[in-house]
C-alpha cells in the first residue's frame, strides 16, 4: 500500500475513535440464550435470527467488526483474499495458507464457456447487470456437479468457487453489454486487479488496484442485512449454494439495498455545482424526497465505511476533474446533511455516499456498482450461510392475519357485464 493511501486510511480511524468513543454500547454482542424475548417491528426489524461469530455491527459507535478485527486495521493492512479466508475459516491465514488460499482463487477462475454463451443471449439492452449476474450464477449450478452436496466441506468448496468466479462474471457482463467479448482472467494479478482488468481490458496501475481492493474488503460482509438473510433463508431448506447465492442476488439487486450507490451518483449529477447543494436540499427536503447516501437502519453514528472511501474518494478526485467536481458537491451535501440532521437524528453518510465516485474515477458505468458490490459480499453470504448450516434449523417466522375470521362459500358465476372476473361458457 502505498504510503499515501495509509496515512488517509490511519486518520480516519483516528477520527472515528475520537468522535465515538463516548457513545453507549447497543448490547448486541455477548452470549446467547435461547428462546429470548425481543421487541419487534415491521419487516422482522429488531428480531434475533440467530447468533454469529463472523461479524458485527456497532450501530451506536460507528464500528464495523470482522471475526473481531475492525475493518478499518483490515482496511490498512489487509487485502480482499485474506479477508475472505477470515470469514470463512475463522481466523486470518498463515503465509503458506494465504499463498495456497490465493492459488486456489486463481485456479477456480475459469468460467465454463456455455455461461458466456448464456449471458450472450440475453437482450443487454434492456437487462440490468444484476439481472444477468443472476442468470449467469444459476447457470454455473446447472453446471457444477458438486453443486447438490450438502456437507459443510462441499457447499465450502463451492463457496470458495463463486467467491473466484464472481469477478469473472462481473468482468464479462461488463463487456458483453457492451458488444465486446469477455477476458480470459489473468494468473498474474490478485483479485482486485483482476476484476478491474476483465471490465476494463487494462491492468490497471496500483493506486487503482489498492483502492478496489479495499472497497471489496468493505463490502465483504454487514451483519444480517437483507441479501445476506436472503441467502441463509434460502440455505437454511438445504437448499444448494448456488440457489442460495442466486436469491441474495436477487435481494441485493434492490435500490434500497445494493443499488443505492448508483442513485447517489445521478443526485450528485443533478446537483451539478457544490453551489447548488443547499438549494437542492431545501426542494428535497420540502417534497419530503429521500435523500440518497444517508441513513441506516443500524448505524446511528457516521458508517466507518464512508469514513474510508470518503479520502479514498478525494485521493481519486486529484486525477479528474470531472470526478473532483463530484466530489466537492458530495463533500457539501455530506456537510450540510450532517449538520441538520446528524445530531439530532442521527443521519449520517452510509457506505453508498462515495463508493460511487470511487467507483466512477476507475471509468467503471454505474450500472457496473451493484455487481462489484456483489463481488465483494458473496464471502459474506456464503461465510455466514455455512456457519448457520453448522446448526441449522429452518426459518420459519410466521405473519398475523388481518382478513376476514370466516366468510360463507356459494358459488357465483359474473359476466363482464356485472364487473365480475368470471365468465360462463356455453358450448
Amino acid at each position: 500500500m502505498s504510503d499515501e493511501i495509509r496515512d488517509l486510511l490511519e486518520e480516519a480511524a483516528r477520527r472515528a475513535r475520537q468522535e465515538t468513543d463516548d457513545e453507549p454500547e447497543p448490547g448486541m454482542a455477548g452470549d446467547v440464550a435461547w428462546p429470548m424475548q425481543v421487541s419487534l417491528g415491521k419487516g422482522l426489524e429488531g428480531a434475533i435470527a440467530t447468533s454469529t461469530q463472523i461479524g458485527y455491527v456497532n450501530g451506536a459507535k460507528g464500528w464495523l467488526i470482522y471475526r473481531g478485527y475492525n475493518v478499518f486495521d483490515l482496511a490498512i493492512h489487509s487485502t480482499y483474499e485474506e479477508t475472505a479466508y477470515l470469514l470463512l475459516y475463522g481466523s486470518l491465514p498463515s503465509r503458506r495458507q494465504l499463498a495456497d488460499f490465493s492459488r486456489l482463487l486463481v485456479h477456480q477462475r475459469p468460467v465454463p464457456p456455455t455461461v458466456f454463451d448464456v449471458l450472450g443471449m440475453i437482450p443487454t439492452a434492456r437487462t440490468h447487470p444484476m439481472a444477468a449476474l443472476r442468470t449467469a450464477v444459476s447457470v454455473l449450478g446447472t453446471l457444477d456437479e458438486s453443486a447438490e452436496k450438502l456437507t459443510v466441506a462441499d457447499e465450502t468448496d463451492v463457496a470458495v468457487k463463486l467467491i473466484a468466479q464472481f469477478a469473472t462474471l462481473t468482468g464479462a457482463i461488463a463487456r458483453i453489454r457492451h458488444g465486446r467479448e469477455p477476458l480470459a482472467p489473468r494468473d498474474d494479478l490478485g483479485h482486485a486487479a483482476n476484476l478491474l482488468y476483465l471490465m476494463t481490458g487494462e491492468e490497471p496501475d496500483p493506486l487503482m488496484a489498492r483502492i478496489m481492493d479495499i472497497g471489496l474488503i468493505l463490502h465483504a460482509d454487514h451483519g444480517m442485512n437483507a441479501s445476506t438473510f436472503t441467502t441463509m433463508v434460502v440455505n437454511s431448506s438445504l437448499a444448494d449454494m448456488y440457489s442460495s447465492v442466486v436469491a441474495g442476488i436477487g435481494s441485493l439487486k434492490g435500490p434500497l439495498h445494493g443499488g443505492a450507490n448508483e442513485q447517489v451518483l445521478y443526485d450528485l449529477e443533478d446537483i451539478q455545482r457544490p453551489e447548488n447543494v443547499e438549494p437542492w436540499l431545501d426542494r428535497a427536503q420540502a417534497s419530503k424526497r429521500k435523500v440518497n447516501g444517508f441513513g441506516h437502519r443500524v448505524y446511528k453514528a457516521y458508517d466507518p465505511r464512508a469514513r474510508i472511501l470518503g479520502p479514498l474518494a478525494e485521493l481519486l478526485s486529484r486525477r479528474d476533474l470531472a470526478t473532483r467536481n463530484l466530489y466537492q458537491i458530495a463533500v457539501a451535501l455530506d456537510e450540510l446533511m450532517t449538520s441538520r440532521l446528524g445530531k439530532e437524528k442521527k443521519i449520517f453518510p452510509n457506505v453508498d455516499f462515495y463508493s460511487g465516485i470511487v467507483y466512477k474515477a476507475m471509468a467503471i458505468e454505474p450500472g457496473m456498482f451493484t455487481p462489484i458490490f456483489a463481488v465483494s459480499r458473496v464471502a459474506g453470504w456464503c461465510a455466514r450461510a455455512l456457519e448457520y448450516l453448522g446448526d441449522n434449523r429452518i426459518f420459519r417466522p410466521r405473519a398475523i392475519y388481518t382478513g376476514p375470521p370466516r366468510m360463507e362459500y356459494h358459488r357465483s358465476i359474473r359476466g363482464p357485464s356485472d364487473g365480475g372476473p368470471f365468465q360462463e361458457w356455453k358450448s
